[in-house]
């Protein structure tokens, strides 16, 4: 029998994907968005699609048509959350209503009807932490409140705590997975993210704007990666009350990263450093390294990345040309 998703900020850039890959395999997909950072174009491929129903809503107003929509589904997919470090630095008030508030109105009523539920959350939880990996048992060092940087990071944590007490108190049979760097076609640059930042500029001969020293290192993880991960995860009850990473380990400053890009793309781009106090806020912090041990998913599930960063430079400038 075909199962039945609903995936809070379905036509955003991962759960679109995540809905063409569940109406390829003949499921049913309901997409909940409010369209303000994910686009309509991204379901294109699928808008016509028998089993998929596009709704217009927002997770943190909407709550009794979004309770309907959770009580309809077999399984709820919760990416919907504010996105982008340049964003969550301008708006940390929208971002903490946001991501809490909306999680609490698909956690509530989840645990009501007992739904199957995937929390998307992020790498940014680990904060300030100097470990070489990071793994999902580790204690977490964030940021003082002064510093809107780390409201995200805050209020994805609590989202795990919500979600945590769910499950323990109340049985909801619930996963965490925390991202690390998705990129690939569809993917903004406008709200900060790095990579179809650089290959766009790149593509135009424009500076690519490398933020504080480019010394700061990240793994980047191709999207189509990423929902198979999240697939065998769902497809998994032994992942239920458990939290995952799911990234690359290909670690590259991003200097490095720029260079790539010029490098790949046969851009005339030149780099330029820009101080982080400039490019976003006064006192800014970021993490040096962010590198994610991922053992407890390829020993649950088998799963690695399959796509390198040269793969997904060639898919992202692909679809920008497009």
């Amino acid at each position: 029998m075909k199962k039945h998703y609903l995936i809070t900020g379905g036509a955003g850039f991962i759960g679109s994907f995540l809905a063409e890959s569940l109406l390829a395999d003949g499921e049913r997909v309901t997409v909940a968005d409010n369209f303000s950072t994910g686009e309509q174009r991204n379901l294109d491929a699928v808008r016509n699609h028998p089993d998929l129903n596009i709704v217009e809503l927002d997770v943190t107003r909407d709550a009794e048509q979004l309770e309907e929509l959770i009580r309809q589904a077999d399984v709820v997919v919760h990416l919907a959350a504010v996105l982008g470090v340049e964003l969550v630095v301008r708006e940390p008030m929208k971002t903490i209503s946001t991501n809490v508030k909306g999680t609490e109105n698909v956690l509530f009523p989840a645990t009501k009807y007992g739904k199957r539920i995937i929390l998307a959350s992020t790498s940014e939880v680990y904060g300030k932490s100097d470990n070489d990996l990071f793994s999902e048992t580790d204690d977490l060092h964030l940021g003082a409140p002064n510093f809107s940087r780390w409201s995200y990071a805050c209020s994805k944590l609590l989202d795990e705590f919500l979600l945590m007490a769910c499950v323990q108190n109340q049985g909801l049979p619930g996963t965490i997975v925390r991202f690390f760097n998705t990129v690939g076609p569809r993917q903004t640059g406008s709200y900060g993210m790095v990579l179809p930042r650089f290959v766009a500029a790149a593509l135009n001969n424009t500076p690519l704007r490398v933020y504080g020293d480019g010394q700061q290192s990240r793994c980047f993880c191709h999207v189509q990666d990423v929902i198979r991960a999240l697939r065998f995860l769902l497809a998994d009850d032994r992942s239920i009350g458990n939290i995952y990473n799911i990234g690359s380990q290909e670690l590259i400053t991003i200097e490095e990263l720029a260079r790539t890009v010029i490098e790949e793309t046969g851009s005339q781009s030149p780099i330029e450093y820009i101080p982080y106090d400039q490019a976003y806020a006064k006192g800014f912090e970021d993490m040096r390294r962010r590198r994610p041990n991922t053992s407890a998913i390829r020993q649950l599930t088998g799963w690695q990345p399959e796509k390198s960063l040269k793969d997904i430079l060639r898919d992202v400038a692909q679809y920008l040309k497009q």
